[in-house]
């Protein structure tokens, strides 16, 4: 072992402030306090590995305890400089809280905090990866960092700054330091290759930059590791850099990707197992690829000219993706980039890695030719899936839709003409005629009841279907019945009382049944949920069907009853013949605007205030008209 060699991101650690690579914020920041000597007592440097952020901490040390200082240029040459470039631990100390993490370690600084220092000014404490020390530690240090003593700097360094208590933090300046950008690496990579005559082409410097993540330790140990191939006849390229590495070259992958972009599963089986013959790794050739197909993506959606910035790619390289990629979909690529990223995570599970590498070709191969297919299967399965728009009757009054009704909505309607028997009474003088749709009162008090309950019964089915929630739903019609339901008030007895308490108490259902009120009257209604109780029959029997504005006091003529005795029309080939023969005459009691001796027959003529209360009758029209749509006469 030669101990004269340095590596080389040691032997080119800056010394300065001004040798720090980017940073610029944290320089200026930094050589303003110390010109304004505004020295704070505590600093947090925060960011990724290889950023600079323990190089900045010793800079910033040799600047306050220089013997020519405080100042932004430390010679270097003096005692306390050398000594903090040899990482003497005189009067600045460094610490690794990773093997010194415990509070007795804390507890070991706090004692020598009050020692004075030696030969310096400052007595400056560097905590490495500060974010490794136990809560324990951390708090026996609160107080320390708050008020240290006169002389005394802590300067905390972390790459996890979100494990690192609230309480430092806030006691600290902190300075988070950026990436190193692509071209700074690259510029001073270029500047250590020529001092120490490394024969190596830019773009290879260019690619080295590319893969450190924006960390300058990274990218000069890897041009140390690539300075053992240096030669003077050949200089070190991209591809030895691969080689180096592992990593695929730009041929390789582009081969693989035209392969699978035709769907030619042997021939991309093919390359792939020269590939792995290669010696390269399953979860690196599929990472490589991954990154390749990245650059495919960007070249696809932004176009060669622009994308030439973004991936940092030569100009051969974009032509050739370019050209690949011109038979080939954004969304294909987008599915390639997601299975490649599925199998990485399998590959790394598994324990026969080959096998999935090959399934994984295998399954790229094949979706990019059925992808459009694949596309079409998932908008069929949420088609199929998804459920139809539920309609809500917003009155009380509406009927559910009815299969005539239904079968309206999914074809044409056919306008209905009825045949014209011979015997029809000749045309009458046209009479205006009253409302048809009138609220009729000749019913006995029995068929009364009836017809409310069964409106009872109505309402409370459409009650039900506007309940959201399904299990509400399910619940309250077996645990619950109607005893009044109109639009001054809605009162529903529970049967059981646990559940009674759960509807009452329970802020989810109440309110969904309350929704479901408002919506089926279009209003708020007043909602009560209670026990059963012995009137609950009458109250039912006495249900209300007219509307709020109704009186009782004032009550309309008898009119003549309505039949509805015909079954409703299932569909319109169904419908039956209307007989318009006229009807047998009705006894006249005070009709108004009607010609005298007129029968109810044709639709033109008037209709009587009253008749006879047992008789129900009405024009064929009406009849029509009303089993057609299901209607009814209400009040």
């Amino acid at each position: 072992m030669n101990k004269n060699y340095i590596p080389l991101y040691r032997k080119y650690r800056p010394q300065s402030i001004e040798q720090i690579v980017g940073q610029s914020h944290i320089k200026k920041a930094l050589s303003n306090a110390i010109e304004m000597n505004r020295i704070s007592h505590a600093y947090l440097f925060t960011g990724p590995r290889g950023t600079g952020k323990t190089s900045t901490a010793r800079i910033f040390a040799k600047s306050l305890n220089c013997e020519n200082g405080p100042t932004i240029s430390p010679c270097n040459e003096c005692e306390n400089c050398k000594n903090i470039t040899n990482s003497i631990p005189i009067d600045v100390i460094e610490i690794d809280a990773a093997s010194n993490r415990s509070v007795n370690d804390a507890d070991e600084i706090i004692q020598k905090v009050a020692l004075a220092p030696v030969h310096s000014r400052y007595k400056i404490y560097i905590i490495d990866e500060v974010h490794m020390l136990t809560p324990q530690a951390f708090n026996a240090l609160l107080k320390t960092l708050e008020e240290p003593p006169e002389n005394v700097i802590f300067i905390l360094a972390t790459t996890e700054v979100h494990k690192v208590l609230d309480t430092i933090k806030s006691r600290c300046q902190r300075f988070d330091f950026k990436q190193i950008t692509t071209d700074d690496i690259a510029k001073h990579l270029r500047y250590i290759s020529d001092k120490e005559d490394i024969n190596i082409t830019d773009e290879a410097l260019l690619y080295i930059a590319q893969n450190s993540a924006g960390g300058m330790r990274d990218s000069i140990a890897l041009l140390d590791q690539l300075s053992v191939l240096n030669s003077k006849n050949e200089a070190i390229n991209v591809d030895d850099i691969n080689k180096l590495l592992g990593r695929l070259s730009f041929g390789l992958l582009n081969s693989l990707f035209e392969k699978i972009e035709n769907s030619d599963q042997n021939g991309a089986l093919g390359i792939l197992n020269d590939i792995y013959n290669q010696g390269n790794e399953p979860v690196q050739i599929l990472s490589n690829f991954l990154e390749y197909l990245r650059n495919v993506l960007i070249i696809k959606s932004t176009g060669e000219n622009s994308a030439g910035s973004i991936i940092q790619l030569n100009d051969s390289e974009i032509s050739a993706i370019s050209k690949s990629s011109s038979n080939i979909e954004v969304h294909q690529i987008v599915s390639l980039i997601d299975k490649c990223s599925s199998y990485i995570k399998e590959l790394k599970l598994t324990s026969n890695p080959k096998l999935w590498l090959d399934i994984a070709i295998l399954d790229m191969a094949n979706l990019t030719q059925n992808s459009k297919l694949e596309d079409l299967q998932k908008r069929l399965s949420i088609l199929e899936t998804s459920e139809a728009p539920r309609i809500v009757n917003v009155s009380a009054y509406n009927t559910p839709p009815s299969p005539v009704m239904k079968q309206q909505s999914s074809k044409p309607v056919q306008k209905i003409e009825p045949a014209k028997p011979e015997n029809i009474v000749p045309e009458q003088p046209q009479v205006q005629e009253p409302p048809l749709m009138q609220p009729v009162e000749t019913e006995p008090e029995a068929a009364k009841q009836s017809a409310n309950t069964a409106n009872l019964n109505s309402l409370w089915e459409k009650l039900l279907s506007n309940i959201s929630s399904i299990p509400t739903r399910a619940i309250l019609s077996q645990q619950g019945y109607p005893i009044i339901i109109n639009q001054e008030e809605v009162i529903i007895a529970i049967k059981s009382d646990s559940w009674l308490k759960k509807f009452t108490q329970g802020d989810s259902y109440n309110k969904s049944i309350q929704n479901a009120v408002n919506a089926l009257f279009g209003i708020d209604v007043k909602l009560t949920l209670r026990a059963p109780q012995a009137g609950d029959s009458k109250l039912q029997k006495e249900q209300k069907t007219s509307t709020p504005d109704d009186s009782e006091d004032e009550k309309p003529a008898p009119k003549p009853a309505l039949n509805f005795s015909k079954p409703p029309i299932e569909s319109y080939e169904d419908e039956p013949e209307y007989d318009l023969a006229p009807e047998p005459e009705v006894e006249e009691q005070g009709i108004e605007n009607s010609a005298p001796d007129s029968k109810l027959g044709s639709a033109n003529e008037a209709i009587p205030k009253s008749v006879n209360p047992e008789s129900s009758f009405h024009s064929d029209n009406v009849n029509m008209v009303m089993d057609l749509f299901e209607g009814k006469f209400i009040e």
